[in-house]
């Protein structure tokens, strides 16, 4: 198989793993729609097994898909773009899933999606800076329980060394 061929095909798993881990939420209160949900931990898990741009696309057709299923379709195209930056900070090119670099683009991560869905917030409901900072505890809440999750299944993963056992190059 070539590794075009298993990149889309990864991309379409994860794509999917993402939309399900999203789909599964608990509606947040205090705020305008939100709600938590642990997607953001396979978003990350697909960008460190994903080069660009298939880490991008996983995250956002995941992600855009979840909020459409979900009825919340006002966020899909904020959603989109979100969960597609949060994918560039990671690296795929290491053996292991749990690289100082993977772990340092957690923070990056969690500022876009608190950042990134504030001013969505802002933007979508038209109601000033003040109403939307409600919903910030929720969204740091809903990051730092994905990065949690994703350092747990992390190490994981890389005990059973699964990026060697999964590469790409294995198929070529």
């Amino acid at each position: 198989m070539k590794k075009t061929v298993f990149n889309i095909c990864v991309t379409a798993l994860f794509a999917a793993i993402i939309a399900v881990a999203t789909f599964i939420h608990i509606p947040a209160p205090m705020t305008n729609g939100g709600y938590l949900h642990l997607g953001d931990t396979f978003v990350y898990l697909a960008a460190c097994f994903l080069p660009l741009p298939y880490s991008l696309f996983a995250g956002a057709i995941g992600g855009g898909l979840a909020d459409g299923l979900s009825g919340a379709v006002m966020w899909i195209a904020p959603t989109v773009v979100i969960k597609a930056l949060m994918a560039i900070s990671f690296s795929s090119k290491s053996k292991r899933i749990i690289t100082k670099r993977n772990l340092l683009a957690l923070i990056p991560g969690a500022a876009l999606t608190v950042g990134g869905y504030y001013l969505a917030e802002v933007l979508i409901y038209n109601c000033g800076w003040a109403v939307p900072l409600a919903s910030v505890p929720f969204n740091v809440i809903q990051s730092a329980g994905g990065a949690a999750l994703f350092v747990v299944i992390g190490l994981a993963l890389d005990k059973i060394d699964i990026k060697k056992l999964t590469s790409s190059n294995r198929y070529i």
